[in-house]
């Protein structure tokens, strides 16, 4: 679960990212930028999301409990980004092939920004409230109701951190996508400011869990991995600065990639052993080792179809 939600942050996270930029294109170069994006993202962002899916899936099969909890519990966000997900890509594919007015062509843009924009935002929001311990459970009963567990300010700061993230990485990725020098600039420009961006939240996100979400603080810096993977992290979103100063937007890519991989796995490992913080534990919400047994050989049958699909899908449509 924690591989596919990685390639979902780098993949479809750039798909939502591309979305953000399409809302805020602006300039000489307006409607070439969101040219660029609707060839940037067309071909492959239905693919994309077959992570969540797998998310989804393997949490409701394998962990039960788990499920149960998050989808009560989170009931509002979780509805408001499948709603905008489903939204993004049918205005997407209306803006897409609708030969009507161009009044129509935009009112569809804009459904498909707007959702871009809000949906990465609940995502975040959802994992901040698993995150964050407010998920209480008294005799099978979740404890606050639909509002409680995200009403808060911690799941908010890490909503708008996987947005900020989120439109990092398309900036960079359009910016190596570009075919001329202006249009590189300009996303050049976008990558920069939200780099800052991701950077800014990522300290308020720190901040907040330090009280809004403690056993997440400790496993950030109490463990020995934590010193490894944070500097790591830091020293890839400095390399991914220093190449897209230097316009070298191939190397600010791997960078990027490397230092959005980094953040979640390290979510991941401070994490463990819990799925839903204070009380679900990977052990406690396991369902059957049969059950677990035959999800395992379905994964792996899975995957000798899955990853050859995606790979020629990409190698025909991103091959250079």
């Amino acid at each position: 679960m924690l591989i596919a939600l990685t390639i979902y942050a780098v993949m479809a996270g750039a798909d939502f990212g591309g979305g953000v930029w399409d809302l805020f294109a602006s300039g000489p170069r307006a409607g070439r930028q969101r040219e660029l994006i609707h060839r940037a993202i067309g071909p492959i962002w239905e693919a994309n999301h077959v992570w969540l899916i797998l998310v989804i899936v393997l949490m409701f099969t394998c962990f039960p409990p788990a499920f149960a909890a998050i989808s009560i519990a989170l009931h509002i966000p979780l509805s408001l980004m499948l709603i905008g997900i489903v939204l993004r890509g049918s205005a997407f594919a209306f803006r897409s092939y609708d030969d009507g007015s161009h009044l129509r062509q935009k009112n569809w843009g804009r459904i498909f920004a707007a959702a871009s924009f809000y949906t990465p935002v609940m995502l975040g929001v959802s994992l901040g409230a698993a995150t964050g311990g407010n998920i209480l459970i008294r005799n099978g009963t979740i404890q606050g109701g639909f509002f409680h567990s995200w009403l808060q300010l911690f799941p908010w700061a890490v909503g708008f951190f996987v947005l900020s993230l989120f439109s990092y990485l398309a900036a960079i990725y359009l910016a190596c996508e570009a075919p001329n020098k202006d249009l590189k600039d300009d996303f050049r420009r976008r990558a920069l400011r939200s780099g800052v961006a991701v950077g800014i939240f990522a300290a308020f996100v720190i901040l907040l869990a330090r009280s809004g979400a403690p056993q997440l603080w400790r496993g950030l810096f109490d463990h020995w991995w934590a010193w490894i993977i944070q500097p790591v992290t830091g020293f890839s979103a400095v390399g991914a600065f220093y190449f897209l100063l230097e316009r070298r937007y191939q190397r600010a890519r791997l960078f990027a990639i490397v230092q959005v991989v980094l953040i979640v796995l390290g979510w991941g490992a401070a994490e463990n052993p819990y799925l839903v913080r204070p009380e679900i534990t990977i052990q406690d919400a396991a369902a059957p080792g049969h059950v677990l047994f035959l999800v395992l050989m379905a994964l792996l049958a899975g995957t000798l179809i899955l990853f050859p699909s995606l790979f020629y899908l990409y190698r025909v449509f991103k091959a250079k």
